[in-house]
């Protein structure tokens, strides 16, 4: 799409240089005055960067959950500010740093500007915008309550980005110490204990059994054949993994393993709870029905296991069964959740007892993570305090006969 460089004075009479995407040099006067700009001038412009270059380079970004949800806020202040879509979307795309972001919003804009309505111009953009945010937009276009569903849908991601940060920051100890664990046992086995096993073969001698299993294993691993078989066994198991993970049987084998792992499996559950209970819980008061509802939030759940269970409940549902009922015979959600959801029905206030579910096990997720850390960090000092010290005592152990060698 042409970019075209106008100057045009705004409502307050300031002048001001404009660059404006559009298919023709009319379509962007047109587009520069719903915006409130009297154009002075305009003419085609040359790209100066590959942001404004027909090369697409969005492929290359991601559009993150905290990249949607400052959108949101950004769109439900201009939205409730009174300021017309088009132009709103505009003043966004122009912000916008995201590659994948950029495009996606430019393209809506343009719809948008043909008379198609937002929640449509978004579906468009699966990629970019799901179907829970294009569910909880549609509903507020039919409501007329735009800008809240905007904040709710901020609100929202925000406590998913939350949420998702600190279960990676509990992540990132454990694993940075892993591969330093793994880095100082191979560096060690690879540099240093050829160079005793020199010495000690140069001085003669048995040498201990555990050492003897360390020298040989240095060996081993120094040979290019045997490096070239592990690193081809370690890739047959990634792909074997994914391809098992991308069939439904064997995702759910996996994710059903994944559960009942001690400790990780308890989060994932209550992480589970919380992300259906907040979004379901965001859907229901943004006027979705409870079946649409369901539908997105089983999509979004993260696990399979879960998601049938969410799709069965939907069935049960759908036949005129009770929610709390129905998640009951999947004997997947814990009975807090189960009892704080049928209390919502039978008072008349599911919205706000699911959104008090929400709350409870964010916190407990929050909680775990923080135990979870708290366990986990004298575990891999002990991991890595082992590894390191199995490879200094099968040097030590052979020091006495070294000695007795040297003597003799």
């Amino acid at each position: 799409m042409p970019t075209y460089l106008a100057r045009a004075r705004d409502a307050q009479g300031r002048s001001k240089e404009r660059r404006v995407k559009a298919e023709t040099i009319k379509d962007a006067r047109s587009l520069l005055r719903e915006e409130g700009m009297f154009v002075l001038e305009i003419k085609e412009a040359k790209p100066f960067n590959i942001m404004e270059t027909d090369l697409d380079i969005s492929f290359l970004s991601s559009v993150t959950v905290k990249d949607k949800a400052v959108f949101s806020r950004q769109f439900a202040s201009l939205v409730n500010a009174g300021v017309p879509m088009v132009r709103g979307l505009g003043i966004l795309v122009d912000q916008q740093t995201n590659p994948k972001m950029k495009k996606a919003l430019a393209a809506v804009s343009a719809d948008v500007q043909q008379g198609s309505t937002l929640s449509e111009s978004m579906r468009q953009h699966r990629e970019v915008f799901d179907d829970l945010y294009v569910a909880m937009i549609q509903s507020g276009e039919v409501g007329g309550v735009l800008d809240e569903v905007l904040n709710r849908l901020a609100k929202l991601l925000e406590d998913a980005a939350k949420l998702e940060q600190q279960i990676k920051s509990a992540m990132a100890y454990p694993i940075a110490v892993t591969l330093l664990a793994v880095g100082v046992f191979l560096g060690m086995v690879l540099f240093l204990i050829p160079i005793f096993g020199g010495i000690f073969e140069s001085l003669g001698g048995t040498l201990p059994a555990f050492t003897q299993f360390m020298v040989d294993l240095s060996k081993w691993m120094r040979n290019p054949v045997n490096l070239a078989i592990m690193a081809a066994v370690v890739a047959a198991s990634i792909f074997g993994y994914t391809t098992a993970y991308a069939t439904r049987a064997g995702r759910e084998i996996i994710d059903r393993i994944a559960l009942n792992v001690p400790i990780f499996g308890d989060l994932i559950r209550k992480n589970a709870v919380a992300r259906f209970s907040r979004t379901f819980g965001s859907l229901s008061r943004s006027g979705v029905p409870v079946l649409t509802s369901l539908e997105i939030v089983r999509d979004t759940a993260g696990n399979q296991i879960i998601a049938n269970a969410i799709d069965g409940a939907r069935e049960d549902i759908q036949a005129g069964g009770l929610i709390s009922l129905a998640l009951q015979k999947a004997n997947v959600f814990p009975n807090m959740a189960i009892q704080m959801i049928s209390i919502g029905e039978e008072t008349g206030e599911l919205d706000a007892m699911i959104t008090k579910v929400a709350d409870f096990y964010e916190s407990e997720v929050e909680a775990a993570v923080k135990t979870l850390t708290s366990v986990m960090e004298p575990m891999m000092i002990a991991v890595l305090g082992g590894m390191v010290g199995s490879i200094l005592v099968a040097m030590y152990l052979p020091m006495f006969k070294i000695f007795d060698l040297i003597k003799a």
